[in-house]
């Protein structure tokens, strides 16, 4: 994936354009992300629905880099939360191992996400935090 198309995908992504984001991936669906598992479009939907519901979420790439079969990012994600992300709402979703926001809470994480390629499409991706 190069830059063009990863900008495309990441605009995407913070447009909330789901039905596109999915169009990057090939089928099934492999993310795997701080104990979530995502392993179809409908997977996607559900878990971003939730979170989107609850919080604003950007990328911000800081550094890039690609081959045929890897891309690599070291991003900024910032999540800000736009109503209550209650423990019981994270617990309702599988998502326990989330910290509950209250609205107006911001919590920004440099990421590396390492993301395998295959036919030109996203196979699997994988994400690591950077330590606060």
């Amino acid at each position: 994936m190069d830059r063009a198309a990863y900008d495309a995908y990441v605009a995407a992504f913070n447009a909330r354009d789901y039905d596109t984001v999915c169009d990057f991936y090939a089928e099934p669906i492999n993310m795997n992300f701080f104990g979530v598992a995502l392993r179809s479009r409908a997977d996607m939907k559900a878990f971003y629905g939730f979170l989107h519901a609850h919080a604003m979420e950007t990328v911000r790439v800081l550094n890039f880099a690609s081959s045929s079969s890897l891309t690599a990012v070291d991003a900024i994600v910032r999540v800000e939360a736009t109503r209550d992300m209650t423990p019981e709402a994270l617990a309702q979703q599988g998502l326990t191992q989330f910290h509950p926001m209250r609205a107006g809470d911001v919590i920004e994480m440099r990421q590396f996400i390492f993301y395998t390629i295959r036919d030109g499409r996203i196979a699997n991706v994988e994400c690591a935090m950077a330590p606060a």
